[in-house]
């Protein structure tokens, strides 16, 4: 067993804006603790978060590391993140192990589209904050940034401490009353953060007001309330680099931030349906099991590693847990403590604690290791991870790497949940899809670097769906004679889109809801299923332009057969011509994926980019002006045109623009690239 408990665990997310200072804080972190001897350097490629070949190439984080360190008798966990846009969904992932999140912000850099992200992100998920300044000994003006933070996130943010001395050091505000900063007295801003506090606390705000100060003792039950319900986001100061303030963030994360008994609670969910059920975790290690699959990796000595928190129960000894719905239970028989890319074995891992385990094959990302007692099929609440948008059409250079490519892919996409890979039927493409041409470009170098496998890259078509606007009837007779048994099947249906209460209907699959209408035995119930089925081989090979169908609602009506030469065959080739021949006149119409983007730019530049914007068949939602001469353009535009927008932003703004964008939902092309895209398909008559 560990020397710590439960109640000792601290668990923490660095997240922040890419060069905020990160890692660079966590290795002032571990060099404190007296785990290092010598502060590494990112330019230097040996810090102990960014281990990996590409992350030392790159100069900065493309995975989360998990490191650990004890502090004045608490056990800290450390989970530090990628800042990148690119890979933002490995900083989302791992949000569910922690109970606070720290947003780091690059103090000569001010806030960026990724601070406001990641407070957006965070708040909507109900983790205490914490902001922490970081670089503040090269900073030009530290109280506008601290004016600028509070303006833009509401005066909940409170400073907790403020540099002084030229940021040389950092002054307590919270359990001080008075004293010397670079921003003058602290009185003022020891009554700012304490009146926040008080707020969550009726009594204590009584007694307050009466006595006019309250002990730093009183003050931490309703610190960590105010947290836990995001009524204050505590503001501190630091420069990693020289080590300024990083004890005193230790401390602040030691005496004030909440243990895995104090946090918000996880949610999860067992059965299905009606019968699903939800329940909070409590972090006991007396109770049943319950532990999160936060990151999986392929590490070069110890194969397949999941990472886990543990919310319940305990891990070690005799424990066998199941996993997700599996029957069986698993052996583990070996568990691990990450230090970077170190791994210390250990007995146990208690409630609250997180740790790992290797070359187990039914443990997945997001999986749930649970008690057999706790049920059959138990999942966490969902997880919202950015939606991969950006895409390359791959394809091996080599004949015969196919099979190379596949199983490099595979493995790639059990690790980062923000991967997709998508064989396009009509366009014959694998598409790889990621958050961004940074992303990609990261996930192919290792593609080559640790599977041996080189692709050719080239933009992919744009993948459009096919559906209809109105309702209309078709009818095929398929009729073969070719000596002895024939074949025979003729079916009449009806196609409609679904909308209103069809939309909620649980017979829809993939965008289709069969229903059959016939009556008196018109066509045997056997063959429906048939009839079904070529109705599913066209909703997938498409109808008008060779894309995937979907939001269809097809009734068969009526139809015939023969006693002897009515076979399955017939009526999938039935069902499917007369479900084609209902489409063509059911005013068919193509849909391309639009996307939500926030595109922060100089003021000045609104209008050059509202400009580009509409050129490229987008839509203006609004503007907002931020402080620092920012503005934030909020925008609606076809995923076509911007696929690869990071080129255009940079020549627009000199460099100078951010922006970030997300699957939205799909609307119909206009009618001349419907025209050019219905008159280049060629489909392919299977008679």
């Amino acid at each position: 067993m560990p020397k710590y408990t439960t109640k000792d665990i601290r668990n923490i997310a660095l997240t922040g804006a890419a060069g905020s200072g990160k890692t660079t804080l966590v290795e002032q972190l571990l060099h404190d603790a007296g785990l290092l001897g010598r502060v590494g350097r990112i330019e230097d490629g040996n810090t102990v978060s960014d281990f990996e070949d590409l992350e030392r190439e790159y100069k900065h984080s493309l995975n989360s590391s998990v490191v650990h360190f004890d502090h004045d008798g608490a056990h800290i966990n450390v989970l530090d993140t990628p800042g990148a846009p690119d890979f933002m969904g490995a900083t989302v992932s791992v949000l569910p192990a922690v109970e606070t999140v720290v947003i780091v912000v690059d103090a000569t850099a001010g806030i960026e589209t990724a601070t406001r992200r990641l407070m957006r992100i965070t708040r909507e998920r109900s983790l205490p904050q914490l902001i922490l300044i970081n670089k503040i000994d090269n900073a030009p003006n530290l109280a506008d940034l601290l004016g600028s933070i509070q303006e833009t996130f509401g005066n909940i943010c409170q400073p907790i401490n403020l540099p002084a001395n030229g940021g040389k050091a950092v002054v307590d505000c919270f359990s001080q009353s008075s004293g010397d900063s670079d921003f003058g007295d602290i009185s003022a801003y020891h009554t700012g953060i304490v009146d926040q506090v008080v707020e969550v606390d009726e009594k204590l705000m009584e007694q307050y007001l009466e006595k006019g100060e309250i002990s730093p003792e009183q003050l931490h039950a309703p610190f960590e309330k105010a947290l836990r319900e995001r009524h204050l986001v505590p503001i501190c100061f630091a420069s990693a680099r020289d080590g300024v303030g990083v004890k005193e963030f230790a401390d602040i994360i030691t005496k004030l931030c909440p243990n895995p008994l104090e946090g918000n609670p996880r949610t999860f969910m067992k059965g299905t349906g009606e019968s699903r059920e939800e329940f909070n975790a409590e972090a006991d290690p007396s109770k049943p099991l319950l532990a999160h699959v936060f990151k999986v990796s392929s590490d070069p000595y110890v194969g397949k590693l999941c990472v886990f928190r543990i919310h319940q129960g305990m891990v070690g000894g005799d424990v066998q847990p199941h996993v997700d719905s599996e029957k069986k239970a698993l052996r583990i028989s070996h568990l691990f403590k990450l230090q970077g890319k170190e791994h210390s074995e250990v007995d146990t891992i208690i409630a609250g604690d997180i740790g790992a385990v290797a070359k187990v094959d039914e443990i997945h990302f997001n999986s749930v290791l649970h008690d057999a007692t706790t049920g059959d099929d138990v999942r966490i609440s969902a997880i919202p991870l950015p939606k991969p948008m950006f895409g390359l059409a791959i394809e091996g250079t080599t004949k015969g790497a196919e099979t190379k490519l596949g199983e490099g892919l595979q493995k790639m996409l059990a690790e980062d949940p923000t991967l997709e890979v998508e064989r396009v039927q009509a366009t014959h493409e694998t598409v790889l899809r990621g958050l961004g041409e940074q992303h990609l470009r990261a996930k192919l170098r290792l593609l080559k670097d640790r599977y041996g496998v080189e692709v050719d890259t080239k933009p992919p078509k744009v993948a459009y769906k096919e559906t209809i606007t109105s309702k209309a009837e078709g009818h095929h007779r398929h009729k073969k004679q070719t000596g002895g048994a024939g074949q025979f099947g003729e079916v009449y249906l009806r196609v409609e889109p679904l909308n209103g209460s069809d939309l909620e209907n649980e017979d829809i699959r993939n965008g289709l809801l069969f229903v059959d209408d016939t009556f008196g035995g018109s066509i045997p119930k056997q063959f429906l299923p048939a009839i079904e089925k070529g109705i599913r081989q066209v909703m997938i090979d498409g109808a008008v332009a060779g894309y995937p169908m979907h939001n269809i609602k097809v009734s068969v009506y009526d139809g015939k057969y023969h006693p002897v030469d009515s076979k399955e065959v017939a009526f999938i080739s039935a069902g499917k011509k007369a479900f084609i021949a209902a489409v063509q006149k059911a005013k068919p119409v193509l849909l391309e994926p639009f996307v939500a983007m926030e595109i922060t730019v100089p003021a000045d530049m609104i209008g050059d980019i509202s400009s580009d914007i509409s050129g490229r068949r987008g839509r203006i939602q609004g503007t907002d002006m931020l402080p620092g001469n920012q503005a934030i353009v909020q925008a609606e535009a076809p995923l076509s045109e911007v696929m690869a927008y990071s080129n255009q932003l940079k020549s627009i703004t000199a460099g100078a623009g951010s922006y970030t964008m997300e699957y939205s939902h799909d609307e119909k092309t206009p009618p001349n690239v419907q025209a050019e895209v219905v008159k280049a398909f060629k489909p392919q008559d299977d008679d």
